[in-house]
């Protein structure tokens, strides 16, 4: 491992640690803008803390940090120039090979920054950090054309000589784009512009690719609403433990671990219920503040299980320090992807961390039910599982319908998934009355089952 000078002050820096046996590949250092008339949900520090764990998980290790108080953005350096002075010389003492700064940069900002510190330095982003992960912890087809569409989204207005051939390939340098080299140039063109070309030509492609994955999933949750099985969606912060929870509700056997998008693929599996009657229970991708846009968008169709699910189980660290700011992150991020209003219960995970009892939080009258748990040592999940049948039970509507007798596969989804409440016999068929879940209840209505 390198050896470099450093100033006593450095070593109480939380996020330095020269013990390493193994040195990372990069050294990086954090930086943070704090406008004074903005309301952030977390204050820089502590959503510096919160990058230092999203290097960390993208194996850089973070030697240093700053924090700049600013009336308004600077728009030529994002943190003005003297800034800029004092972080150049703080790299320079640690031996940082990557700039990290915690907001999107805008591409102006990207260039101006690229420019001050010079090639043997590169200057990223949040939004770069997390694509950077997703890339390297996608492991299906899907996962990997979503991450890699995000990626080519969030590069096109950044390029500069320095990403021309696409040095930068997609999906974390893995290959996976496939684009090889860059096509010969036309008359005049030059190297930029044929690379631009070149990646708009692979973003309308995978997005054609995106779209049939999406029709594809879109044939599945119709068969499924067809057998009547209500779907649940896990929705949470990242790390939250959804995926602990869904090996705990399923014995799914799902990959989990204590670190930020361990899992980003989809995984759905069944669940009995007391009552008889079987729910699916669908993993979706961890949420984050400051999310990148182009990753939402290129998520659209995984995070479409949430809208078309008949139920949301919000799982929340409750033992964090900022489970409050987390749970909102999480409504506005669902707000953003214009999931509709659904029964949802608040699971409050990890109690087993907890030393003062389960935290009261805000805004907890908009939840069906309030369930604190531990996903890892199984409290709570029994009354959990009540809890869900309990809502969709009283989730249900109630329909009156006639059954032809050559339709009786019909009365056997209704009595599968729903309350049969009444049926009475005629020479045709059946006159019935129940309480079916809403999806099953449409397509029931439109004749589509």
């Amino acid at each position: 491992m390198r050896r470099h000078r450093i100033r006593p002050e450095v070593l109480f820096n939380p996020d330095y640690d020269e013990r390493l046996t193994a040195p990372p590949k990069e050294r990086g250092f954090l930086v943070a803008a704090q406008l004074r008339a903005a309301r952030p949900l977390l204050s820089a520090q502590d959503s510096l803390d919160e990058l230092a764990l999203l290097a960390k998980t993208a194996g850089i290790e973070v030697v240093g940090r700053a924090v700049q108080h600013l009336q308004r953005i600077d728009p030529a350096t994002y943190i003005g120039s003297g800034k800029v002075r004092e972080v150049q010389e703080q790299v320079a003492l640690l031996g940082a090979d990557v700039v990290i700064f915690d907001d999107e940069l805008a591409p102006n900002h990207q260039r101006e920054l690229e420019k001050i510190f010079g090639e043997t330095v590169k200057v990223i982003d949040r939004s770069a950090l997390i694509l950077d992960i997703f890339a390297q912890h996608a492991r299906t087809r899907e996962g990997a054309l979503q991450v890699e569409l995000a990626q080519y989204q969030y590069r096109l207005p950044r390029l500069t000589r320095q990403w021309t051939h696409l040095a930068r390939q997609a999906g974390g340098g893995s290959g996976r784009s496939g684009t090889g080299g860059v096509g010969l140039r036309g008359p005049g063109e030059t190297q930029l512009e044929a690379d631009r070309r070149e990646i708009e030509k692979r973003i309308a492609k995978l997005k054609d690719e995106i779209e049939a994955v999406r029709a594809h999933r879109s044939r599945h949750r119709l068969q499924r609403a067809r057998q009547g099985i209500p779907t649940i969606a896990l929705v949470g912060y990242t790390n939250a433990g959804k995926s602990t929870l869904l090996n705990a509700l399923t014995d799914a056997k799902v990959y989990a671990a204590d670190q930020l998008f361990a899992t980003l693929d989809p995984t759905t599996r069944r669940l009995a219920l007391p009552g008889g009657k079987h729910v699916l229970i669908s993993d979706t991708v961890g949420f984050i503040q400051k999310l990148p846009t182009t990753l939402i968008a290129a998520f659209r169709a995984t995070l479409e299980e949430v809208s078309e699910a008949d139920m949301i189980l919000h799982v929340v660290d409750a033992a964090h320090p900022h489970a409050a700011a987390q749970i909102e992150t999480v409504e506005d991020t669902l707000a953003e992807i214009e999931v509709p209003r659904l029964p949802c219960i608040l699971v409050l995970n990890k109690i087993d961390k907890l030393r003062d009892g389960v935290p009261a939080l805000r805004g907890s009258d908009r939840y069906a039910a309030i369930v604190p748990i531990s996903a890892q040592t199984g409290e709570g999940i029994p009354s959990l599982i009540d809890q869900i049948e309990r809502v969709l039970r009283e989730s249900m509507l109630e329909i009156k319908l006639f059954v032809p007798y050559q339709r009786s596969d019909l009365l056997a989804v209704i009595r599968e998934q729903g309350i049969l409440d009444q049926a009475q016999p005629t020479p045709e068929g059946m006159h019935i009355r129940a309480h079916v879940p809403p999806r099953l209840a449409a397509l029931l209505a439109e004749d589509r089952i």
